[in-house]
């Protein structure tokens, strides 16, 4: 099972900006990872699990905004079509030669 945590939060003054910042920490404190800016996932093992998170991540949601949270089967999550944009150019595959003088 996975869980979904969607997110829109105010971030115009700066302690809504710290209250997101802690949010967001707080997510990856639980195992979440971060997808998008605002959209954070975890594996869980069982529902049983996925219970014991969602009832942590509802224990530190932010008072404003918008928060979701979606639960999804293995299954489902494996249909996931993603599409990434053109990569930047990394470092070539072979090493590069090294001279020290």
């Amino acid at each position: 099972m996975w869980l979904f945590v969607f997110f829109d939060l105010p971030v115009v003054t700066k302690k809504q900006r710290k209250i997101a910042a802690q949010f967001r920490k707080s997510l990856e404190r639980d195992g979440f990872s971060m997808m998008q800016f605002s959209v954070y996932t975890r594996f869980c093992g069982s529902k049983e699990s996925s219970d014991v998170h969602v009832k942590r991540v509802k224990a530190f949601i932010p008072a404003e905004g918008k928060t979701s949270i979606l639960r999804i089967t293995d299954k489902q999550y494996g249909e996931i079509i993603n599409f990434w944009g053109k990569e930047k150019k990394s470092l070539p595959e072979t090493p590069l030669q090294l001279e020290f003088f």
